[in-house]
């Protein structure tokens, strides 16, 4: 009986490990109090144009591209980047590749390029990220809130950069 006392106090302790983490987190991970960009989906941008308008900012990335890896980790964590599109934008991060079919401007998008071989580009991204019949990422479009196209790039942008771009 006591080897069973020694298993749920291990169990217990070992289990106060592995949920702590799951509990503290929020936006930005673990047990951290970093502000974060307040990033929505494209149904919430829909939304959020509807209720108040503003300046938008989308980024379209890859998981196996890093450049768009290196802008999330350096560039979209940097506290004057935050702010800057925190207060004047809305912003969406958008995954080139998604499968996820997503409603957005009173219709459906999806990624008609996926196979069970190729991941292929979604159709938002195709229609947005487009240049030159080609998609590249990271691409990062800046739109005014009437949605018309204020400034494409096709690189990455280091903090400096993209704040020169969102301060025009």
């Amino acid at each position: 009986m006591p080897d069973m006392i020694k298993m749920a106090f291990l169990f217990i302790f070992c289990s106060g490990f592995l949920i702590s983490p799951i509990l503290g987190q929020n936006k930005t991970g673990p047990m951290t109090d970093a502000a974060t960009i307040d990033w929505l989906t494209f149904e919430q941008l829909t939304d959020s144009l509807d209720k108040n308008p503003k300046m938008v900012m989308i980024n379209f990335h890859t998981d196996w591209c890093t450049y768009c890896r290196k802008m999330h980790r350096e560039v979209f964590t940097n506290p004057e980047v935050i702010q800057t599109i925190n207060e004047s934008y809305y912003a969406v991060s958008f995954d080139a590749e998604t499968r996820d079919s997503v409603y957005f401007d009173g219709q459906w998008f999806i990624n008609k390029e996926a196979t069970n071989r190729r991941r292929g580009f979604h159709e938002l991204a195709q229609l947005l990220g487009n240049r030159n019949g080609r998609i590249t990422v990271p691409t990062t479009l800046f739109l005014n809130p009437d949605f018309t196209i204020r400034h494409r790039s096709f690189e990455y942008l280091s903090s400096r950069k993209l704040l020169d771009l969102l301060n025009p």
